[in-house]
């Protein structure tokens, strides 16, 4: 059967621009879908569904092709616009704040933040929304791994994040999964760029345990906050308000248990997630 290329409509986003260059390039090299494939080892079915916008390209994409192609940043730089279409557009704003932050605090009660998930606990996590297609899932998974890219870098802004002792407790995908989840989260708990604590049952109920909450100082010695339902999710920027979410954060800082005393109560969780074969290690 014979592959006829689609048509492609470079101009109706990022994302679909990315695609169209991809091929541009691709077709300049005189190369197929199956010879940039192995170039690039990837798969041609993936290239194919990057080129007609089908799909969001992994983070590790752009280089490879920027390598291939001999073309500096360009496809690094069309990835950091379209990265930002894998989200809905009430992100977006917040998304731009959160990529120029100099600290950002986190609060998550149910789930961890995402900018401390592993790819195995966002895919579960992000599996569970039943109106996603498993390509949009990889879609969110990618694009929620791809945030994470700036806090490995030398510039990496401070990250202070507070963790309910329920998102310890409950498994998001397998065991396997959970353990090598909290394994990532002691190596984040009281570095330089990364502080980790957990908000025991014991403290009792607070304010923030019915939502999550991002707290973004940017350059400029601003703070926005954005709190986040199960659905819906709402930034804040006036002065006021953003004051009135700093204050409940801090409360919750204050109660919650020190990095020392919350990495404990990490590996106390992590036994109930050991794989078989470390049992006895």
């Amino acid at each position: 059967m014979t592959f006829k290329p689609q048509t492609l409509t470079p101009y109706l986003s990022a994302r679909h621009y990315f695609g169209a260059e991809q091929r541009r390039h691709r077709e300049a090299a005189k190369l197929s879908l199956l010879q940039l494939a192995g170039i690039l080892n990837s798969s041609k079915s993936t290239l194919a569904r990057i080129e007609t916008a089908e799909l969001m390209p992994p983070p590790d994409l752009p280089d490879r092709l920027d390598a291939a192609f001999g073309t500096d940043k360009h496809f690094h730089g069309l990835y950091e616009l379209a990265k930002r279409e894998a989200h809905p557009d009430q992100y977006r704003r917040f998304m731009d704040f959160e990529a120029q932050a100099e600290v950002v605090e986190n609060y998550g009660t149910q789930a961890l933040p995402g900018l401390l998930q592993i790819r195995e606990y966002a895919d579960a996590q992000l599996s569970l929304r039943e109106e996603l297609l498993p390509e949009q899932v990889e879609e969110r998974v990618n694009a929620r791994m791809s945030r994470q890219e700036r806090f490995r870098s030398a510039q990496s802004p401070l990250r202070w994040a507070i963790i309910d002792e329920s998102v310890l407790r409950r498994p998001v995908g397998s065991q396997e999964g959970m353990y090598r989840q909290l394994a990532s989260l002691l190596e984040q708990m009281d570095t330089p760029d990364s502080k980790v604590q957990v908000m025991p049952f014991s403290a009792g109920a607070h304010y923030l345990m019915g939502g999550a909450l991002t707290l973004l100082t940017l350059p400029n010695g601003s703070t926005v906050a954005y709190e986040e339902g199960i659905e819906v999710g709402h930034l804040y920027e006036d002065r006021d308000s953003v004051k009135k979410w700093r204050r409940h954060y801090e409360v919750l800082r204050a109660n919650a248990l020190s990095p020392a005393a919350s990495a404990e109560l990490i590996r106390q969780a992590m036994e109930d997630y050991k794989p078989c074969d470390t049992a006895l290690s």
